[in-house]
């Protein structure tokens, strides 16, 4: 276009995520050899906010509105509860509940007449007021001001439809029916949108694959051109992949193929409990790294929900693989699970300034900034830990500060020392942890802290009891010869390590939901937890009425992320709210053509002999290499 003459100004590209608008201003960028300063490529909100810069004081804001992220958002619904009395009541408890109604009223996926309480429909009059008079707009404006500007004001509209002649619509298929009609409005006859159906898995969010059809209906003239040639995978994997994807009926046909032929059969293992199947995944990754010379980083853990993320991160801290986690919270990142963890690098080093100063406070115990900045300014004074300022202060026959912020502080030095002739004696460290717990209080600073959603306190609870459960697997391994604190904090440290130089050198593998592995590719993945109940999810069939080719088209994008290599696991049994329940395996499994998968446990010796050859020709080589001449 911009060869052919098109001014840059006239061109719109639009896009799903920051990240692609990134990407794709790159990438036009290295191909047209321009600086392209006139040319706008972003995302719809993006696109939004820099409309209503220029328009919005017409609908009554000011042009330097603020944009209030979720934490702002949910304060402000929180605010409007309380000016209409309704803060605390049993159906109004969860903030992000009613937040998240919020959005789908102003966005048009609910209406008030559909069965929602009527009452919060002062709260969101009240909400939306607080909005203007602070001169502010949440993350939905960005898109409904936009088209109700140009509603109201058809020569603003006319002014961005003369300027923006040539509009181009990128993961068309994650577009939101409000995306559309924001697009729908700009656009005239030069519109060219890139989407595939059978990769709509945010409907959840708003995405919705039927904007396809509906260009075809709004823009009848329109030529189709499918791009069916995939570049990423092997023949196995693609053939895999339009097994599965060909059982949705609702869907434009079509069949991938590559010139990529041939590939190894999909490989499909059936471990008895998540323990084993995370046990065997951190080992496999370990002998196809070493049999195939890859890098960590070319390795993609994938899963249906982040509930599946702890037992696969204690696997691969075992085998000393570095990982990151996306789409997901870490489970030792956990607000939770930092705070006991912080408990025990103080017990372990009282040194250690970082971990004592979170935990001072969890649970509250009355030592107020005050307090703590008097300690600080000691230890610098002395050139010493905050640990030993706090002693001397504790000691100390004249001091400025309240009775209950000593007593607080003499409080928290005799836990942390009580539990220190504790947990370094010989007994059982899961055990010690446990009774840390207890001294600790934990559960009631998590009701406290939790105190509208006592849901939360249990789970968040329930995950410090999966901590200690770990840290049981690890000491009673028979290989683990010192199953102390000191060589637990270090294991758990290889989470912390920097990106840049101590973690191997062949980067970190990939440990992601399949929603953010989308657009991703690795030579090798994983599909863990290819179950019934979890893939399909029980939860999502229950909450969108039985959406299943959602569900299948999640599977697909996860089986497409693979270059080289798949393997799927599926449990026999599975622990879940504390029961152990008996599974069977996803139903999409057998869509697959049974021609492209094998089962990995039917050829342990097979695999073993295989490991064996690759270590006697690694160790050949390396002989090889540095066998010399005697002079």
């Amino acid at each position: 276009m911009l060869d052919k003459g098109i001014p840059q100004s006239a061109i719109l590209a639009l896009t799903f995520t920051n990240k692609a608008a990134r990407e794709m201003e790159t990438r036009v960028k290295e191909l047209s050899g321009r600086s392209l300063r006139a040319l706008t490529v972003s995302t719809f909100h993006a696109f939004g906010a820099k409309i209503l810069r220029s328009e919005i004081e017409a609908l009554g804001w000011r042009s330097n509105f603020s944009i209030y992220d979720e934490g702002d958002k949910l304060e402000a619904v929180k605010e409007a509860l309380r000016e209409c009395k309704m803060y605390g009541a049993s159906e109004t408890s969860d903030i992000k509940t009613v937040a998240q109604m919020f959005s789908k009223i102003k966005t048009g996926l609910l209406r008030w007449e559909e069965g929602v309480n009527p009452a919060l429909k002062n709260v969101f009059d009240e909400y939306q007021h607080s909005l203007k008079v602070y001169n502010a707009l949440d993350f939905d404006d960005l898109l409904v001001l936009p088209i109700t500007l140009f509603g109201l004001f058809p020569d603003t509209l006319q002014k961005y439809r003369d300027r923006y002649r040539y509009i181009m619509v990128d993961e068309f298929q994650d577009t939101s029916h409000i995306q559309y009609d924001m697009m729908k409005m700009l656009a005239s006859s030069n519109v060219c949108v890139v989407g595939d159906d059978d990769q709509s898995i945010y409907s959840w969010r708003g995405a919705n694959y039927d904007n396809i059809l509906r260009f075809e209906k709004d823009f009848p003239g329109m030529l189709e051109i499918k791009l069916e040639q995939n570049y990423r995978s092997t023949t196995t994997i693609l053939e895999a992949a339009n097994g599965v994807i060909s059982h949705n009926t609702n869907r434009k046909e079509k069949r991938l193929w590559t010139g990529k032929d041939g590939g190894g059969a999909i490989e499909f293992f059936r471990p008895d409990n998540e323990g084993a199947e995370a046990d065997f995944i951190a080992e496999k990754i370990r002998e196809v790294k070493f049999r195939e010379r890859l890098g960590y980083d070319d390795f993609g853990i994938l899963l249906r929900t982040n509930s599946l993320m702890d037992r696969i991160e204690e696997s691969l801290l075992a085998e000393n693989i570095p990982y990151r986690v996306s789409g997901g919270t870490s489970f030792f990142a956990r607000k939770e699970i930092k705070d006991i963890l912080c408990y025990l690098r103080l017990i372990g080093n009282t040194d250690d300034d970082v971990s004592l100063l979170r935990i001072i406070n969890t649970p509250r115990r009355g030592i107020g900034k005050a307090l703590i900045t008097r300690i600080s300014g000691l230890a610098r004074a002395n050139r010493s830990s905050l640990w030993e300022a706090m002693q001397k202060t504790r000691y100390a026959r004249n001091t400025l500060f309240e009775e209950a912020a000593k007593t607080g502080l003499d409080q928290f030095i005799t836990l942390i020392e009580t539990a220190r002739e504790d947990i370094l004696g010989r007994r059982p460290l899961s055990q010690k942890v446990t009774r840390l717990v207890d001294a600790i209080d934990y559960w009631s600073h998590l009701v406290s802290d939790n105190a509208r959603n006592e849901k939360a306190a249990r789970w968040k609870f329930l995950n410090i009891q999966k901590l200690v459960q770990s840290i049981e697997t690890w000491e009673t391994n028979p290989d683990n010869l010192d199953p102390t604190l000191y060589p637990y904090l270090n294991r758990i440290s290889l989470l912390t390590r920097d990106e840049s130089g101590l973690a191997d050198e062949g980067g970190k593998a990939n440990l992601m939901t399949i929603h953010a592995a989308k657009g991703l590719e690795f030579p090798v993945v994983f599909i863990a937890g290819a179950e019934e109940g979890l893939l399909p999810h029980e939860r999502s069939l229950d909450e969108d009425g039985g959406n299943i080719e959602e569900e299948r088209r999640l599977f697909y994008v996860a089986i497409t992320r693979a270059r080289e290599k798949l393997f799927i696991t599926a449990c026999r049994r599975r622990r879940r709210n504390q029961n152990l329940v008996e599974c069977a395996p996803s139903p999409f499994l057998s869509e697959i053509p049974p021609s492209l998968l094998e089962n990995g446990a039917d050829k342990p010796e097979e695999t073993e002999a295989e490991n064996r050859m690759a270590a006697e020709k690694f160790f050949s080589n390396i002989k090889a290499k540095f066998n010399t001449t005697p002079l």
